[in-house]
């Protein structure tokens, strides 16, 4: 998108380092299970239309949703669309490998792009990390998107042309540091290792 069409545009980009430890690698591979009320599918075309408290998982990953929309392109990909009922929102949640840690997030929308593996929190979006089952970061805005490969975050707080009925707003982060870079006291010879990276605003004006 070219900052022309986003004059406003608040990007916040954050890499999780703490242990380099990414998204599941393995769910990727794994089959796409769903339960819901209703279900229409359309063998020629590879799509498959899920309503009624449509719940998916896919290894490690949990969607839910009052609607679930899911193609399948010629590589064997999986895409899927989740929207919410009127008033709430749909949930997404995915643990990540090697460490007892959990991603989750809410929008109104949600999309799951299998083949960039990536998953796309759209209008109310919200972003969480759980350590174990303490809250550990937590990132509200507009759009969300999640890279599951690089862990990395794009968090959009204003409203996009293209984007019609999305709320815009400020970026907001809570960022708690890990233990073993809050035990690190002042003196000691080991630097405490990064949690969070965060580049600067990309496409507009810093607020």
């Amino acid at each position: 998108m070219k900052s022309a069409l986003r004059p406003l545009l608040l990007i916040a980009a954050l890499a999780l380092l703490g242990g380099v430890a990414q998204a599941e690698k393995a769910d990727r591979d794994k089959p796409m299970n769903v339960e819901s009320d209703a279900l229409r599918y359309d063998d020629l075309k590879q799509t498959s239309v899920f309503t009624g408290r449509v719940v998916l998982t896919k290894g490690t990953i949990l969607i839910r949703g009052a609607k679930l929309d899911i193609r399948q392109d010629a590589d064997g990909y999986q895409f899927g669309l989740a929207t919410a009922e009127p008033g709430k929102l749909a949930f997404f949640r995915q643990k990540r490998e090697g460490v007892d840690e959990f991603i989750e997030g809410e929008g109104e929308t949600i999309e799951y792009d299998g083949r960039a593996d990536t998953v796309k929190f759209i209008s109310k979006a919200q972003l969480r990390r759980y350590r174990g089952s303490v809250l550990n970061d937590e990132m509200t805005g507009a759009v969300i998107v999640y890279n599951n490969t690089t862990d990395v975050f794009t968090i959009d707080g204003t409203v996009a042309k293209n984007s019609p009925g999305v709320p815009g707003g400020r970026v907001r982060a809570m960022l708690t540091p890990t233990p073993d870079a809050a035990a690190n006291k002042p003196g000691s010879s080991s630097l405490p290792a990064p949690v969070l990276r965060a580049t600067p605003a990309l496409g507009g004006v810093p607020q």
